[in-house]
């Protein structure tokens, strides 16, 4: 079999240490920032020249939590409950032959000179602390916008999304900046697409803190903040 050989450029700064609680998509919680941090090779201010004049990237990642020796022609999208089976490549599923993901993402800063070097802050990212980035490139509307595709069983399957209700005095022990990013990841309903136990108490890691919360009748309720 073919092999290729790629090279990691960056690594993702973002609020999420483990996979439970990362939005399904990119852009699906725009509050959400996060930080490309390059490795030495790349700290190179001449290779981000014109960047700025875009408002939307395109990275390409691996899913390193999710690395196989082996593959599986069909998954189980989470879109479709988790009980019903799909094509691989009718999926965006982690679990591939290679485990390659791409997010667009909004630009929302670049510091040139910082101590790391180059680092770019965007927003609405839907990755793991920590994820290997292996490319960059520049959304251009002309060819990457297509108003009238259609979207398989993602267009049928659509998620509503949760009320939550989160306590002001609970509220008040997350930072300001973390506030709406973490209302939004908690409404995007961060529970497996089949788990429906009220009693259940979930706990989500984001940002240095511990998020408790259960889930009943279409309202998510904060627990607790740790």
């Amino acid at each position: 079999m073919d092999t290729v050989q790629m090279q990691v450029i960056a690594h993702i700064r973002s609020p999420f240490p483990a996979k439970f609680g990362i939005p399904r998509q990119s852009g699906l919680v725009q509050a959400l920032r996060a930080e490309i941090v390059f490795e030495p090779a790349f700290r190179v201010p001449e290779a981000f020249r014109g960047l700025e004049g875009f408002s939307h990237l395109w990275l390409l990642w691996e899913f390193s939590e999710s690395r196989r020796e082996d593959w599986s022609p069909t998954v189980r999208p989470p879109r479709l409950g988790g009980n019903q089976r799909v094509g691989v490549f009718a999926s965006r599923s982690p679990f591939r032959p290679n485990p390659l993901g791409m997010s667009c993402v909004t630009l929302e800063g670049m510091e040139l000179e910082s101590p790391e070097g180059p680092v770019l802050t965007v927003g609405g990212a839907d990755l793991l602390d920590g994820t290997p980035i292996f490319d960059i490139k520049p959304y251009v509307p002309l060819a990457d916008c297509r108003p009238d595709a259609i979207g398989g069983f993602s267009d049928e399957h659509r998620e509503d999304g949760l009320l939550v209700d989160f306590p002001p005095e609970l509220l008040g022990k997350v930072p300001p900046a973390l506030r709406e990013a973490l209302t939004g990841v908690l409404a995007g309903d961060p529970r497996p697409a089949y788990h429906h136990d009220p009693a259940r108490v979930y706990g989500l890691p984001f940002g240095g803190l511990e998020v408790k919360f259960t889930v009943a009748g279409g309202v998510l309720r904060v627990q607790s903040v740790e």
